[in-house]
Parts: C-alpha cells; sequence; structure tokens
C-alpha cells in the first residue's frame, strides 16, 4: 500500500486562491488513521479553507488532497458516508425536535436502525431529556452535544471539527473533549481539530500544524514545539508564530 493510501488525509502542495488572494499556498500534510492533529492559526491563516477542501466543498487551485484514499473533490461520494464535520457556529434548523433533527441526518447517511443509533448517542452524550424539545430550546452547552451526536451519526471513521467548544464553560467544553477522545480511541478515528483553545490543543492533540498566511509554519508533538521555542505552553508558541519571533536554537 503506497503513502497515500495508508493516510487517512493526504494533502500534497495545496493552494486555493480567490483572484488576487491566496488562502492556501502549497501546503503538505499527512494524518495517520486514529490520529489526533490540531490546526491552529489567526483569523485569515487559512484553516477554514483547507478544512473545506478535505471536505471535498472547495476545489483547489493546485495540489491533491485525498480521504481513505479518495481523491477529493472528484471522488468524494465515495467516502462521504465515512466522514462527518461538527461546528458550534453551524445550527440546525431550530423548529425541528433534536431527534427530527438527528433522523434527517440519519437518513441523509444511510444510517441503519435509525432510532437504536439516536437512544445511544442520546444516552452516551446525555441528550435523552431534550430529544423531544426544539432545537431553538436550547442551551448553547446543549446546542454543542446535539452538534456532536450529529457529527458521531454515522460514526465516522473523520472527523473534522472546527472550533468544538468554543463560548462553552469550562465544565462543559471539558466534558465535551473527554466524549470526543473516548469516541476517538474506541472507533480508531482520525480526528482534525482546528481551534484557538491552546490548552483543549495541548491536551488532545498529538500533534500540531500550524498555519500563517496560508502557509505550514510549523508542525511538530507539542512537547517538541515547547522545547524548540523555549516555551512553557502552547498559547506562548503560538504568540511566537503570529507575531513572527525566532525559535529557541536547539541544545
Amino acid at each position: 500500500m503506497d503513502a497515500q493510501n495508508a493516510s487517512a488525509i493526504a494533502v500534497d502542495a495545496l493552494v486555493k486562491r480567490y483572484k488576487a488572494a491566496t488562502a492556501v499556498d502549497g501546503i503538505s500534510f499527512r494524518l495517520a488513521p486514529g490520529s489526533i492533529t490540531g490546526l491552529l492559526g489567526g483569523n485569515g491563516a487559512g484553516k477554514t479553507t483547507t478544512i473545506a477542501m478535505i471536505m471535498g466543498l472547495v476545489t483547489p487551485t493546485a495540489g491533491t488532497v485525498s480521504v481513505l484514499g479518495a481523491r477529493m473533490p472528484d471522488e468524494r461520494y465515495r467516502v462521504l458516508h465515512r466522514m462527518n464535520f461538527e461546528s458550534p457556529y453551524v445550527d440546525m434548523p431550530m423548529r425541528l425536535t433534536v431527534r427530527q433533527n438527528l433522523s434527517v441526518f440519519a437518513q441523509l447517511y444511510a444510517v441503519p436502525d435509525i432510532d437504536g443509533r439516536i437512544e445511544r448517542l442520546a444516552s452516551d452524550l446525555d441528550l435523552t431529556e431534550f430529544l423531544d424539545r426544539p432545537n431553538g430550546k436550547l442551551s448553547a452547552g446543549q446546542k454543542t452535544r446535539v452538534s456532536l451526536a450529529k457529527a458521531l451519526i454515522n460514526r465516522p471513521e473523520v472527523l473534522l471539527l472546527d472550533e468544538p467548544t468554543a463560548s462553552l464553560d469550562p465544565d462543559t467544553a471539558d466534558w465535551v473533549r473527554g466524549r470526543l477522545e473516548q469516541y476517538r480511541i474506541r472507533n480508531n478515528a482520525t480526528v482534525l481539530l482546528a481551534s484557538h483553545n491552546m490548552s483543549e490543543v495541548e491536551r488532545l492533540c498529538e500533534r500540531v500544524i500550524i498555519m500563517k498566511k496560508g502557509k505550514i509554519e510549523d508542525d511538530d508533538t507539542p512537547a517538541r514545539l515547547l522545547a524548540r521555542y523555549g516555551r512553557a505552553n502552547l498559547e506562548e508558541v503560538f504568540l511566537d508564530v503570529a507575531r513572527g519571533r525566532q525559535r529557541e536554537v536547539a541544545r
């Protein structure tokens, strides 16, 4: 098996231009099956565009991206049922109940035994008490848990997350992170996490890719990044990269 097919996600010399603006500028990386990787960068760094190309929603100007061996976007229909996406910024229909929303997405993914799958997710993610409540009547924390249930409805092998715990209180955010980690380990799922929460990335991620102005500025484990920049936490590393500070000279 070649390296691309052995990778859950393979990005090679990926470029996306919008007229005169270059959103993604020749980035390359590969994610191993079952891994969890943080994708960091300030506003305009190219994270969202990269995720959109991985999902097959945006066609690259140059380069290639493949997911589970399928080239995106041309072959996306081979693998869309094996991947999913979660973001608190994408709302589900407000008038539908939680159960109705999850049922719609389950049907889109051709999930077998939809009622059973919803009940299992409701139990795992503590949704049972408001399954029949309209989505518009939920709190921010409840909506995040429902959004996570939607993202897991088809048991995805590849999960793309965009700020999954934004605007949550620390206790709820910690609860969501714990459920994500459990799912990844149980299902050997590959997770790409875009986040501005550095402590979240430091806790969850085995690897961190830092983008700036469409390029990859650094790519390593959290521990090696901390050592290389001589910093105590990833937030300080992130600020060094964002502000163009020099790395520590390795001894």
